[in-house]
């Protein structure tokens, strides 16, 4: 895709100032128009590097945040990778650049439809979606290689952490405040995880159940 916008390029190189180094990353995020993921109202915002309001009260994340995360997760092109909270489906086409396939859940429906129009418009052909519960994540599916949270899970996500891989890294915001901290958990050779806190983030909280629109 081209993207003939200099405001993308000016926001791809502000993420790199603000640690977002890796540049198979930063790649995958230029080479996907976040404008076809947002609202119309706020398409002169599409480049900006800000959380923008998307329906049934969520949102679409800030492009550091996104950053960020795909980041600390290191996917390989060979991952299978769960993605827990579709969203707007800008989080998951990022990281089908990375990946061989991802494994995308989202408790409204009305969203998940949406998100797979969108998809589609850019031919994104390795994303496999479900309407579900996230907090149970995808067990028919599991184990994944890597798993990220887009919501922010009241406490540490165990449920998500059984299906993982062994040596997995599950990337999620935890608290039940508005303000979360967002953690990387690493398999270990035991069994156990190490738990790294990367920064304090904003995220919608992980709602448990499925509905149809918001």
């Amino acid at each position: 895709m081209k993207l003939n916008d200099e405001r993308a390029g000016r926001l791809i190189l502000g993420l790199r100032q603000q640690g977002v180094t890796d540049p198979r990353v930063l790649a995958a995020m230029e080479s996907i128009d976040r404008a076809v993921f947002v609202h119309e109202r706020f398409l002169d915002q599409a480049w900006e590097d800000q959380a923008l309001p998307i329906d049934c009260a969520q949102t679409i994340s800030q492009p550091y945040i996104v950053g960020l995360m795909t980041q600390a997760l290191d996917v390989q092109p060979r991952h299978r990778v769960l993605e827990i909270g579709t969203g707007s489906g800008y989080q998951c086409a990022v990281l089908s650049r990375l990946a061989r396939y991802v494994y995308s859940v989202e408790r409204y429906r009305s969203l998940l439809v949406e998100a797979e129009g969108k998809l589609r418009q850019l031919e994104i052909d390795n994303i496999i979606t479900r309407h579900g519960d996230g907090g149970l994540g995808w067990p028919e599916q599991a184990p994944f290689d890597r798993i990220m949270v887009t919501a922010a899970s009241p406490t540490e996500p165990t449920e998500l952490l059984k299906q993982l891989k062994p040596g997995g890294i599950l990337v999620a915001p935890v608290g039940r405040t508005s303000v979360q901290m967002l953690h990387r958990y690493t398999g270990q050779a035991d069994g156990s995880f190490q738990r790294e806190s990367l920064s304090e983030v904003r995220f919608v909280p992980l709602v448990e159940g499925t509905a149809k629109e918001g």
